[in-house]
């Protein structure tokens, strides 16, 4: 890595109260790499060579089966992925692939496991990336198993709103067939929860969503802390 770029890497989250001896010694054999929109990063069943670290852009994380794929999150500046496999050495359980185009960190598994070992702040630091992983993991799945498609659609476009500022009017941050996958539905049922919708005044016009009536919007999603609120 260039100078420049490690200076401006020392900076990341991840890095915040981590040893600078071992924060050097993480980024010297890293790779700084911009990635086109679409690009896989990792793929399923793989080793864990490395530990990527979004710096800007958006990445989907999926999987696979048979001819059936499935979005598990996407992932802005400052998450990490996929941590459980590389603190492991084990294969990654899920691919990845830019959304949009991205520049994405990527430091060698053993260099990340020697620090791991030797930087408390470090593996500190790591222990809460998995534990905010951990407690997704738990959201969604509640999220999937308690509620029906339009309720899951109702509480992603509240929590959007709130995301952007409270306008309710914002643009769709990716393509409706990636967010039909996060929602864990077949794009043809987005289309008719959207439809289930117009009654509550939310309007789609392309990638653009108006919220008409938030109330009665809030009425049917019922947002619940345990679940939808970022900071439970």
């Amino acid at each position: 890595m260039r100078p420049e770029d490690i200076e401006e890497m020392r900076k990341l989250p991840l890095f915040a109260e981590v040893a600078p001896s071992h924060v050097e010694a993480m980024l010297r054999p890293a790779f700084l790499q911009r990635f086109p929109a679409h690009v896989e990063l990792i793929h399923e069943g793989d080793p864990a060579d490395f530990l990527h670290v979004v710096v800007e852009g958006q990445v989907e994380v999926f999987s696979a089966y048979r001819d059936r794929e499935t979005t598990v999150s996407v992932l802005g500046p400052g998450h990490s992925f996929i941590v459980a496999a590389v603190i492991l050495d084990r294969l990654y359980l899920k691919s990845a692939r830019a959304l949009t185009p991205a520049r994405v960190l990527l430091l060698p598994a053993e260099a990340v496991r020697k620090a791991f070992g030797e930087d408390a702040a470090f593996a500190r630091a790591l222990a809460v990336e998995l534990a905010f992983a951990y407690r997704g993991v738990v959201k969604e799945l509640k999220n999937q198993k308690l509620r029906s498609s339009l309720e899951r659609l109702a509480n992603w476009l509240v929590a959007r709103n709130t995301e952007t500022g409270g306008r309710n009017r914002f643009e769709l941050p990716f393509e409706k067939k990636v967010l039909a996958s996060r929602l864990g539905m077949a794009p043809e049922v987005l289309s008719r929860s959207f439809a289930a919708l117009v009654p509550y005044k939310v309007r789609v016009n392309g990638p653009t969503i108006e919220i008409g009536d938030l109330d009665a919007l809030l009425l049917l999603a019922k947002p619940a802390a345990t679940i939808d609120d970022p900071l439970t």
